[in-house]
């Protein structure tokens, strides 16, 4: 669960990865701390204690999906390739 802002937006599949906070490009605090608790007391906790397989799947899909694609290798390799070889 995290805001969609820096590498998040990239990552986050509602749902599948874990869940956003707030909208896109939000700078009203208001807004999204409702969205938080509103996320944490309907969606997530439920999961948590009563559909505990479900939450797995979203932690293993969460490393699964950004383990491979937010490392240093990739990120190196993504340097090399807009840095040298425009």
């Amino acid at each position: 669960m995290s805001a969609l802002d820096g590498w998040w937006i990239e990552g986050c599949i509602e749902g599948v990865t874990g869940w956003s906070i707030g909208e896109k490009g939000s700078s009203d605090s208001s807004k999204d701390a409702a969205s938080l608790y509103s996320k944490l007391e309907q969606i997530i906790i439920p999961i948590f204690y009563h559909g505990r397989d479900r939450f797995i799947d979203v932690m293993l899909h969460s490393i699964a999906l950004n383990g491979s694609f937010f490392n240093t290798h990739r990120m190196v390799q993504q340097y090399v390739l807009d840095a040298y070889f425009l």
